[in-house]
């Protein structure tokens, strides 16, 4: 069984950075298509950036795109997501997801998921 915990959420000012990190335990890192995700109350879950198998490829949403990067620690089983110039409508709660598939965007894709850590951009 697949586990994730996700750490390193918060509450920034806009501008201000954060590093997201996730723990992944369980399976071979290699070989899942780890993803991140956002969601606000009453929205579905969104999409926000995903490697593919052994981080090969990256891919993000346009709303981050530049502003979000994605790395990985593969002896460490970790993937980061490094948030810069945060904006208050980054604010959600981030989960971290893997999938036995190459990678993917859409929430129904991903297997297992983290906990969720809470994100908070306000002056």
């Amino acid at each position: 069984q697949v586990q994730l915990v996700e750490s390193g959420g918060g509450v920034v000012a806009p501008g201000g950075s954060l590093r997201l990190s996730c723990v992944v335990s369980g399976r071979t890192f290699a070989d899942l298509g780890m993803g991140w995700f956002r969601q606000v109350p009453e929205k579905e879950r969104e999409f926000v950036a995903a490697f593919s198998w052994s981080g090969r490829s990256t891919y993000y949403a346009d709303a981050v795109k530049g502003r979000f990067t994605l790395s990985r620690d593969n002896g460490k089983n970790t993937v980061y997501l490094q948030m810069n110039s945060l904006k208050p409508e980054d604010t959600a709660v981030y989960f971290c997801a893997a999938t036995r598939e190459l990678y993917g965007f859409s929430a129904n894709e991903y297997d297992f998921w983290g906990q969720g850590t809470q994100v908070t951009v306000s002056s």
